[in-house]
């Protein structure tokens, strides 16, 4: 049988002693952590590792012995660990050497127990593979495999192929936390045997973070019981709150923030990494908005742009105004139905006055509503984002009143003709059942059908036109807000920490290994060295791709061309039969 023998590369060079590990049965596999060196006491081994099995649930015992031959002096203790098999019995036994000042290696497995076939050899084949411990115990393997407690125990340790590699050294931390200079019983060589990583700044973070969060977290659920007070669930005011993307987008990042400083501990990497791109969301998002806030501030630009507003917005009336009187005409030439052209283009054109003495009403506090929103930059560029993109609502609102008018009567006018054009086949809609039903008609009934059925063919040339202008107007203001819902989505979702660390740090997300030959001769055993391959930056993004507000409706493109075809409202809103995407 051929055995695997995971051996750590910062133990290639450690001096003679003992193997410490955990022994895969179902993978034939062994996994070694450490090696424990002399002088020690058999008793202080044992107990060194019932505390490590206490700490993080995991079977460790004494796989073999370790000999590293520097001198020819050493000879002799190799024959002596040979002999440490009757102290701690495992089955099977590891003997891995290396050879004075070269590169040859002997690794053997030994069993004691008399093998149930006759002609079994006592031996088995041994595989090394070298792996890099530290990376291994900082990265995690994709898809994230966890593993039950009760099966990393003694009795019953199972993981499927290279979990069980991953999960048995970052449960085993614990033995990693002593190096060379403590004064301990036991003294051991792994990937932090020359010293323990620490900082000074970590280390404090670490002591502060927990009253910072609690303090935090009591100021959060503050905030929180505020808006669940019941003055903002009465009927205007939910409204507007629901509607609103400042609210929606304030709403979402107080979820995040609750998240962040929440006193509890992360379950598993998973949850962690999600705290971890939460926060560097709501950090890069506040750093770009306070860069806005002192670009705006810097040359004192509000007051030109609030200056530079009205006349834009009389610009836009203007050129609605001519939009109007065209349509009022002969548009491309077409032949219109000159009574309800003429009404249509008087109704839209006292609109369009009443929008414009509504701006000039406005004007004045303009330049304050900008410094206000200039200010909650301040709160984070989505936030500002949020508010322009309902400032943009309201300065279009007369736009948006427009595309509801023609979207109306154009509807109105579709659902009639469908209506006749049932009656002309002898059918009918069936409201309870939600079916067309045959039905017989009288002439009286065909022939006042079919008056009306005409009546509005011929409108419909005039109400389409009208519907069709105003939805491309009304698609454009949606097409500039989309834009920055989208940016406001990319800073809400992306994955920033992932990414930097998948940048940085490509070992930490695992998608898996890859082994390369170190040496493979006749008589010697097979050693590979494992590398992790690190995780694609898309499958990084689609795995810690964070939730956004999804106050936004998203549309398929087939439904959104069903709805303009047959005049249905396409609402800035996410209604509650949309389906979230």
């Amino acid at each position: 049988m051929v055995l695997k023998a995971f051996f750590p590369t910062c133990c290639a060079s450690a001096d003679s002693g003992l193997l410490v590990g955990r022994w895969v049965p179902e993978q034939s596999s062994a996994v070694v952590l450490a090696v424990v060196h002399f002088p020690f006491i058999p008793l202080q081994v044992k107990e060194l590792l019932a505390q490590v099995h206490q700490a993080g649930r995991v079977g460790l015992a004494v796989l073999g012995t370790w000999c590293h031959r520097r001198q020819e002096a050493e000879e002799s203790l190799g024959h002596f660990l040979e002999g440490l098999g009757t102290i701690f019995s495992h089955e099977p036994w590891l003997q891995l050497c290396r050879e004075q000042g070269s590169k040859l290696w002997s690794c053997k497995a030994t069993r004691r127990q008399v093998p149930p076939c006759p002609g079994a050899p006592y031996e088995d084949q041994v595989m090394l593979v070298f792996y890099d411990q530290r990376k291994v115990l900082l990265s995690q393997l994709h898809p994230p495999t966890a593993l039950p407690d009760h099966l990393a125990s003694d009795v019953a340790p199972s993981a499927g192929g290279l979990a069980a590699v991953f999960d048995t050294v970052a449960r085993s931390e614990a033995l990693f936390r002593s190096d060379r200079f403590d004064d301990g019983p036991v003294r051991l060589s792994h990937w932090q045997s020359d010293g323990v990583e620490a900082s000074i700044l970590a280390e404090l973070a670490k002591r502060a973070s927990g009253p910072v969060c609690v303090l935090l977290a009591c100021l959060l659920s503050l905030v929180s019981a505020a808006s669940a007070c019941r003055l903002f669930k009465l009927w205007p005011l939910s409204f507007v709150w629901s509607k609103l993307s400042v609210c929606e987008q304030l709403r979402h990042r107080l979820e995040q923030l609750t998240l962040v400083f929440s006193t509890q501990k992360a379950e598993n990497p998973t949850q962690l990494m999600r705290k971890a791109n939460v926060l560097v969301s709501v950090l890069l998002d506040v750093a770009l908005g306070l860069a806005l806030l002192s670009w705006l501030r810097g040359k004192d630009r509000i007051g030109p742009l609030a200056e530079a507003l009205v006349p834009v917005a009389d610009h836009v009336a203007e050129e609605l105004q001519h939009l109007l009187q065209w349509l009022m005409g002969a548009p491309a030439g077409l032949k219109m139905n000159r009574a309800l052209d003429q009404v249509l283009g008087r109704f839209f054109l006292y609109h369009l006055h009443l929008w414009i003495s509504y701006i000039h009403l406005m004007s004045p506090f303009i330049e304050r509503i900008l410094w206000h929103v200039g200010l909650s930059a301040c709160l984070g560029l989505t936030v500002a984002l949020s508010i322009l993109s309902d400032i943009i609502a309201l300065l279009t609102f007369h736009i948006y009143c427009f595309y509801v008018y023609g979207a109306r009567l154009y509807c109105l006018k579709i659902c009639g003709l469908s209506s006749l054009w049932r009656l002309f086949r002898g059918k009918k809609w069936n409201v309870l059942r939600q079916r067309v039903d045959s039905c017989s008609y009288d002439l009286d009934q065909l022939f006042i059908g079919t008056l009306l059925f005409t009546i509005l063919v011929f409108l419909l040339p005039t109400t389409a036109l009208y519907y069709l202008v105003f939805t491309l107007l009304r698609l454009l203001v949606v097409a500039v807000q989309g834009l920055m819902h989208l940016l406001v989505d990319l800073i809400n979702s992306l994955p920033l920490y992932s990414l930097g660390l998948r940048l940085c740090r490509p070992y930490r997300l695992a998608a898996g290994v890859k082994f390369r030959v170190l040496e493979h001769e006749a008589g010697r055993p097979l050693r590979l060295l494992m590398q992790i391959n690190p995780l694609p930056y898309s499958r990084v993004v689609h795995t810690y791709r964070l939730p956004s507000c999804g106050c936004h409706p998203t549309h398929p493109w087939g439904s959104l061309c069903r709805k303009l075809f047959f005049g249905e409202l396409i609402y800035p809103w996410r209604q509650r039969g949309d389906k979230q995407a």
